[in-house]
């Protein structure tokens, strides 16, 4: 899941965002509304965490503005230091799927996420099944043929997308741009380094395969 926070107080940012990170999501951050909005129209989010009381450009334009824009499919969550009934009304009426009060209990805002994330995209069991390999996306966990095997966060993403693919193949840049933050330059050639590390965890004979001007796919077979 790829997640855009947008939030003005720096140490907040930096904690949602290390979190969310903790939690194996990829996560950008930007302290403006108008870098809000910009960085939401280039990249695909799933959610967008967005702060109301936001400086240049206000988080109630900002939600507007993603909410008009027929290229913007993330589900945007609203912050807010004000938790009434009528700004929460309000957060919801211009659009945000879903509002959160400051101060708010850290777990809350992680499951909040994750509910969200599973709204933006076409419904996906919480057990993803192909080829002998099993991903448990609640407890994060990867299985190849019952054995669970012990994958980094982004080793843990790539395998994630590509069952969700159910067998079609996805291209680096889809990838890239699901798994990775926006500091990572797409020609850096980290995106082969984990999956040479999948393969090689998840054993013989080979389920991941390399489709040439494709990209990535999870082999057919047995259990898909």
């Amino acid at each position: 899941m790829r997640v855009l926070v947008v939030e003005d107080e720096p140490s907040l940012a930096a904690t949602v965002a290390g979190g969310l990170r903790g939690e194996g999501m990829a996560v950008d951050v930007c302290h403006d509304g108008a870098t809000g909005w910009e960085t939401a129209t280039v990249h695909d989010y799933d959610v967008i965490v967005l702060d109301r009381d936001l400086p240049v450009l206000h988080g109630d334009r900002v939600c507007r503005l993603l909410v008009e824009d027929p290229g913007v499919h993330a589900r945007v969550l609203m912050l807010t230091a004000a938790g009434g009934l009528e700004d929460r009304v309000a957060g919801l009426d211009l659009g945000a799927d879903d509002y959160l009060a400051k101060p708010f209990a850290y777990p809350e805002l992680v499951a909040r996420v994750r509910a969200l994330g599973r709204r933006a995209r076409p419904a996906a069991p919480p057990l993803l099944r192909a080829a002998g390999l099993e991903v448990d996306t609640v407890r994060r966990a990867a299985f190849r043929d019952g054995r669970e095997v012990a994958l980094s966060p982004k080793e843990l993403g790539v395998l994630e997308e590509l069952l969700r693919a159910d067998g079609a193949p996805l291209s680096a840049v889809h990838l890239i741009e699901k798994v990775w933050d926006a500091h990572l330059d797409p020609f850096s050639g980290v995106l082969k380094v984990v999956v040479h590390g999948l393969r090689r965890k998840l054993g013989e004979p080979a389920v991941i395969e390399t489709v040439p001007g494709q990209g990535y796919r999870v082999r057919a077979g047995e259990g898909a």
